[in-house]
């Protein structure tokens, strides 16, 4: 088992740590640490506090993803698609999470949330260069390599 230690610190009493759905879940669920429950209309996005910081070794991303139950049943995802946390990062966890079903979606202290998946990154040594090597594929893009 790959491990990494992932400090986390309560901003607030009814904040909620971080747990894994089952033993070989990749991502641990994060909770909604609200007083009360909030409504998130259609087509609106609600800052969800998570009550939480972190601290975590630098060469580390905690990346934060849907949660499939409450993406495809609820249409609640992260507004970003993915929200990035780096590892000098030491503000509050929030997720941006958006509507994106036709009805009102509600959310309650406690609820869960979003789900987050630690990864290690590479960081690219930039040179900027006046040619590139050539690849079959060349310039094609967005669906050109699926033409025959």
């Amino acid at each position: 088992m790959n491990c990494i230690n992932l400090k986390i610190k309560k901003l607030r009493d009814n904040a909620s740590v971080p747990t894994a759905g089952s033993k070989g879940s990749a991502g641990n669920d994060l909770y909604a640490c609200l007083d009360s429950e909030i409504e998130i209309r259609p087509g609106e996005t609600y800052f969800v506090p998570t009550g939480l910081s972190s601290e975590f070794e630098e060469g580390f991303v905690m990346l934060i993803f849907a949660r499939s139950g409450l993406s495809c049943k609820q249409g609640l995802a992260p507004a970003n698609k993915v929200g990035v946390v780096d590892s000098d990062y030491r503000g509050e966890i929030t997720v941006a999470l958006h509507n994106h079903s036709s009805e009102t979606r509600k959310i309650a202290p406690g609820d869960r949330i979003a789900q987050f998946v630690m990864v290690p990154y590479l960081t690219p040594i930039i040179s900027v260069e006046d040619t590139l090597s050539d690849t079959e594929r060349g310039e094609g893009g967005f669906g050109s390599t699926g033409k025959r």
